[in-house]
């Protein structure tokens, strides 16, 4: 028994000493996951009768600069060329601001420098943080606050500039194209921003997607956000701005030569009611055809009935008065009539089969084209060309789980010279019905307005349209299995299109709202969903 015993502990003790001696891989502690901490500033935050050139800020560890030209601030506004900021690249534990210009009196100013601040090791950053001083005797202490949010897509791109203006004297509906803001904050990667430190007083308030950082609202480029009523502070504390585009105002670019028949007019803004006159004199047989690009933003003037072209002269309607323009021959691009199939392979039931053409067609004979189903049998179509002349539509009953050959012979499509096509085929399937799936929408609204609904896909893309009917209830057949969202747009105009705003005639744009969560559809199934629009 006694023998047993100390085998045991012998047992015990050696497993013991084997496991003590068990190599392993040193952790070094737990990973640093906190920011840096300042630890002292130069002169002190909010110091009042600020005179300094700079100002130094002391961290407890060794921290890096990252997109200080993107996250850096200034409220109101200082130009790059005002101050000076190091570390640009190196590793320290201090950041200095050096101020190379006079700063204004009697101001509170607040530096902002975004989530810039990291720690070297890990990264972390010191997000939002800001340094605050007064030029004058008092530090301001009022604050807005609010979300940014795009008034049509449904994710709002981060970097959102805020600007405040005093509304005073020499504060016109232009002032925020020519003059910078007196306030300003950035959402930074977020939806949130925060003005601090404003004074008391009335101010216009905007937010811009600042994509020239210049501070001045770009019509061209820029999204805006507005409101109708001032901010009055003390008072307001909680805004929340809707971010769209505008209308372009409308400018031509310079003509573009093509070629010996093809001559195109870029613009900017919307084309309707401008017009092209050509002002050279031209043959009697000369003759010409406007169309808009499907893609780009331009209008194609096709002509014929020259053989040579040394320029040609037009007169643009521009916004008040016409302009001339002179187009020469400069480096033509050889053309010709080419067409094609707008479906390959499959197409669904509610879809119109199409052919593309790269020239514009004047004319289509159903006599050369030919659609015949799985049995051979001829299928009647109805044919149509569109309004911008670049595709035929061939319109056809489908049956499920079949086969359609459909084959354009030459001198079906004539074009604006005459010329006609080359032979083209091919061939289409269409589903089973099983292969398909539906959804069954009710729409609750807090309120009787005009809207109309838009099926969505996986990246946003509309894929049906319904307008508001008496029964709030829509039903989407013949969709594809896969995820799905829906938009509503709160159509007031009744001119089934989503309308945007502008800031001079104080227009607000139309209201968007999107269906929380996704749909997702499967093969041979009915989804019934309800839309809660509050």
């Amino acid at each position: 028994m006694r023998k047993n015993f100390l085998y045991i502990i012998s047992v015990i003790l050696i497993l013991s000493i084997s496991r003590c001696a068990k190599r392993g891989t040193p952790t070094g502690g737990a990973k640093d996951s906190l920011p840096p901490v300042l630890i002292r500033a130069v002169p002190p935050l909010n110091t009042t009768f600020f005179n300094e050139e700079k100002i130094t800020l002391f961290f407890d560890e060794y921290i890096k600069l990252k997109d200080i030209n993107s996250q850096f601030i200034t409220s109101p506004p200082l130009d790059p060329n005002q101050y000076k900021i190091s570390p640009e690249s190196t590793v320290s534990k201090k950041v200095e601001v050096e101020f190379l210009d006079s700063l204004k009196s009697n101001i509170t100013y607040t530096l902002n420098f975004g989530s810039a601040i990291e720690d070297f090791n890990e990264a972390n950053p010191l997000t939002f943080f800001s340094y605050t001083f007064s030029t004058g005797s008092i530090i301001d202490s009022l604050y807005l606050e609010g979300l940014v949010k795009d008034a049509y897509e449904l994710e709002t791109e981060p970097f959102i500039s805020v600007h405040l203006y005093p509304i005073d004297s020499t504060f016109t509906d232009s002032t925020i194209f020519k003059k910078k803001p007196f306030y300003i904050a950035n959402t930074l990667d977020s939806v949130y921003f925060k003005l601090q430190n404003i004074s008391k007083g009335t101010y216009e308030m905007i937010a811009i997607q600042d994509v020239s950082k210049n501070y001045l609202f770009d019509q061209n480029i820029d999204k805006i956000g507005f409101f109708e009523d001032p901010v009055k502070l003390p008072g307001d504390t909680l805004r929340f701005p809707l971010l769209f585009k505008e209308i372009q105002n409308f400018d031509w670019t310079r003509p573009k030569f093509i070629n010996d028949h093809h001559i195109v007019f870029g613009y900017y803004g919307d084309p309707t009611g401008k017009e092209i006159k050509l002002v050279s004199e031209v043959p009697k047989d000369f003759k010409y055809l406007i169309t808009k690009h499907t893609e780009k933003d331009s209008l194609d003037f096709w002509f014929t009935g020259i053989k040579e072209i040394d320029s040609l002269v037009f007169k643009l309607s521009g916004k008040d008065s016409m302009i001339q323009k002179i187009v020469k021959p400069v480096r033509p691009i050889l053309d010709s009539l080419d067409i094609e199939f707008s479906h390959s392979g499959t197409i669904d039931f509610l879809d119109t089969l199409s052919v593309k053409s790269t020239l514009p067609i004047i004319s289509i004979n159903e006599e050369f084209v030919e659609i015949r189903d799985s049995d051979s049998l001829v299928i009647p179509f109805k044919s149509f060309i569109n309004k911008n002349k670049n595709q035929i539509f061939l319109d056809f009953e489908k049956t499920p789980n079949n086969i359609y050959s459909i084959k354009i012979l030459p001198n079906a499509a004539i074009d604006f010279w005459g010329d006609t096509n080359d032979t083209i085929q091919t061939s289409l399937n269409t589903k089973k019905i099983e292969a398909y799936g539906v959804i069954i929408l009710s729409v609750k609204t807090d309120e009787d307005y005009n809207y109309f609904i838009e099926l969505l896909d996986i990246n946003g893309e509309t894929v049906r349209k319904a307008l508001k009917n008496d029964s709030s209830r829509y039903q989407f057949d013949y969709l594809n299995p896969g995820t799905y969202g829906f938009r509503l747009v709160k159509d007031l105009n009744n001119n089934q299109k989503w309308d945007t705003g502008n800031y001079l005639k104080k227009i607000q744009p139309e209201e968007v709202f999107y269906m929380d969560g996704e749909i997702v559809l499967r093969a041979n199934w009915d989804q019934n969903e309800i839309f809660i629009v509050k």
